[in-house]
């Protein structure tokens, strides 16, 4: 059974309006699946959400931070060191290598467009970037701080963050706090979003897509792979199982159940955003798919129980391949940490 942390109704309608929306703009108005819309106005609930702006010094401190080795007991590790922002915000294996050359269990997704999911992490004990920045800075196997007081020592040693932790949060006491540690880093990944053509093909633009392409987002739509992939990340926006028609292979991870201890949610993850999916392999919590290819064709048959065919198979990735985007060079540069 799905579980869509109480959103079930909302999820099958934002599924209906995909299917309209994308329906006029294929063209489709004759199929009973893809009904026409009036226009472009209907696509309104696909476009991103409004940003809210983000305080331009908590941004300032949040890129340093997001890249300095200082946050982590070896001093040797950063959140860019498994979110490397040059290679769209994953690191590219399986599972990450952390503190002393531990590996963490699951993969590491991307942080680009994050803040726009629902939670943060596969099993969305995190409910946003802010909380999320702080869980890998005292795991034992990540970055492994022994606690807030370490991170704090090492931070105050440094007189630039002194002064920008004081500009940045004025009326905290104390200023330098894991907390405003997350709410700095959380501002900076707030900025880290993506547009591709995609969007711009959502947004009303029909040339923005070729005409494969076209046609894997209808195999996308007709297959039912928009049952858990919705919204305007296309994903990110629900918690689903794993192996829904047949037993996911890998077992050992249980995904929501070993945090919630709610039987109903073994095998639940966040379903994933596709946007830029085409450059973060491997996929998967598990990391098992090393291929967009192969990722599709395995969530075919263990999700709709379906085997797809090879053209299905390519005419989808190629769609999906339209959502990369490439990020501001100059807002994902690597900044010059302050000494200390």
């Amino acid at each position: 059974m799905s579980v869509v942390l109480g959103k079930t109704d909302l999820a099958t309608k934002r599924v209906a309006r995909l299917a309209l929306a994308v329906g006029s703009l294929l063209g489709c108005a004759s199929s009973p699946a893809l009904e026409p819309v009036d226009g472009p106005a209907s696509l309104r609930i696909f476009a991103r959400a409004v940003s809210v702006p983000q305080d331009p010094k908590k941004v300032a401190l949040g890129r340093l931070l997001f890249h300095d080795p200082r946050l982590s007991r070896n001093r040797e590790i950063s959140c860019n060191t498994c979110h490397v922002l040059s290679t769209f915000g994953t690191d590219g294996k399986v599972v990450s290598s952390g503190f002393a050359g531990q590996h963490d269990t699951r993969n590491t997704p991307t942080v680009f467009n994050a803040s726009a999911d629902i939670a943060q992490f596969w099993d969305g004990r995190a409910a946003d970037v802010e909380t999320q920045a702080l869980g890998p800075i005292t795991n034992p196997l990540e970055m492994a701080m022994p606690n807030e007081e370490a991170v704090v020592k090492a931070l105050s040693a440094v007189p630039r963050y002194v002064e920008m932790f004081r500009a940045t949060f004025p009326t905290n006491e104390p200023q330098i706090s894991l907390k405003n540690v997350g709410q700095a880093i959380g501002a900076f990944e707030r900025g880290l979003v993506t547009t591709s053509r995609w969007d711009q093909f959502i947004s009303g633009d029909r040339a923005a897509l070729t005409r494969k392409e076209r046609k894997g987002l209808s195999l996308f739509m007709q297959r039912g792979c928009a049952g858990c992939h919705v919204g305007p990340e296309i994903g990110g926006a629900s918690f689903q199982k794993m192996g829904v028609m047949y037993p996911w292979p890998n077992q050992t991870d249980q995904g929501r159940a070993d945090i919630t201890h709610f039987p109903p949610d073994r095998m639940v993850f966040k379903v994933p955003s596709l946007k830029n999916v085409a450059e973060t392999a491997p996929y998967f919590h598990d990391g098992s798919a090393t291929t967009l290819e192969a990722a599709i064709q395995l969530m075919g048959h263990y999700e709709l129980g379906i085997e797809l065919p090879p053209d299905e198979i390519g005419a989808m990735t190629a769609w999906m391949r339209s959502m990369t985007g490439r990020p501001d060079p100059v807002y994902i540069a690597v900044p010059q940490l302050p000494p200390g």
